[in-house]
């Protein structure tokens, strides 16, 4: 079930911090309904840009005649159009994320509702995917800060489920979402059958992706030695083991192994990547690290 402290995912003071902030796309989505976003395409906002000469077939109400009536020609107005952003957030919420001090779970999912909050309070079309063995759940297409408690309750409510198929969950998103936006994805990336079949579905529809990797500290410094059984969350499976210093040492170093190919797989494929455990205080990654990446400002 969901951690009681999920009710608390963001407190009135930093929203207050977030509502100075906007998501960031890499490039320009035309959106299906006007927002509040300039784009560099010609429309009819009312934000004036440029003129050009009369053709036929040009809709008279944007023609200037106060030029017609100086130079005896026929310009026509041109605007900038504003487009709304499509933002999706697709968050982990398989058996693995209920885990950790600070608890991972309840940090991504503050992640993914600060996220939400910022697109939502720039008029952004917000959608929201849990996932586990696929997309467990949907908050499709909101928009506007009076949303909010609707959106926080929705992700407060979400299960932790057994476990984690990336390549489910964004093979299933990017069919029931064709339109093309941002997408941030956040996991800790614990899945046996590996991440990059995930990412490729999204790559597909040609989307501005980021992906947030989440570990808890007991992860990256596990603090156990001696013989132990160990329980994998997900799936069940049981391995007994001496844990001894040089073992420590082997896992580290597979870890990091791990994490620097998921990051390089990211880089090679105009990915935006962010690697973090979950003793980083959540408003410096929101305010700092998340602005150094380019994903607000």
């Amino acid at each position: 079930m969901a951690s009681t402290s999920d009710t608390t995912l963001l407190d009135p003071e930093f929203m207050t911090k977030l509502n100075r902030l906007e998501l960031i796309s890499r490039k320009i989505f035309a959106g299906k309904v006007r927002g509040e976003r300039r784009s560099k395409r010609r429309g009819e906002s009312v934000e004036f840009a440029d003129f050009r000469n009369y053709t036929v077939g040009d809709d008279l109400r944007f023609l200037d005649w106060n030029i017609y009536a100086r130079l005896d020609r026929l310009f026509l107005k041109l605007f900038l159009e504003e487009e709304d952003l499509l933002v999706s957030v697709i968050f982990d919420t398989s058996s693995s994320m209920d885990f950790g001090d600070p608890h991972k779970g309840h940090y991504a999912r503050q992640l993914a509702t600060a996220m939400a909050y910022i697109g939502m309070v720039n008029q952004d079309r917000v959608s929201l995917y849990p996932y586990a063995d696929g997309i467990v759940d949907e908050m499709k297409g909101v928009r506007g800060k009076r949303m909010t408690p609707r959106m926080i309750d929705f992700v407060s409510r979400c299960d932790y489920r057994p476990a984690s198929d990336l390549t489910a969950a964004c093979r299933q998103y990017a069919i029931r979402h064709p339109q093309r936006g941002i997408v941030i994805v956040i996991s800790d990336f614990l899945d046996k059958g590996g991440f990059e079949a995930g990412l490729k579905f999204l790559l597909g529809r040609d989307l501005d992706i980021y992906v947030i990797h989440v570990l808890a500290p007991q992860e990256t410094e596990p603090p156990v030695t001696g013989d132990l059984q160990l329980f994998d969350i997900e799936d069940e499976d049981i391995a007994e083991v001496t844990v001894s210093r040089a073992l420590i040492n082997r896992y580290k170093h597979n870890l990091e192994a791990y994490c620097s190919h998921v990051r390089d797989y990211c880089a090679r494929r105009g990915i935006a990547y962010l690697f973090t455990t979950t003793d980083v205080p959540f408003d410096q990654l929101i305010l700092n690290y998340l602005r150094r990446r380019g994903l607000v400002r």
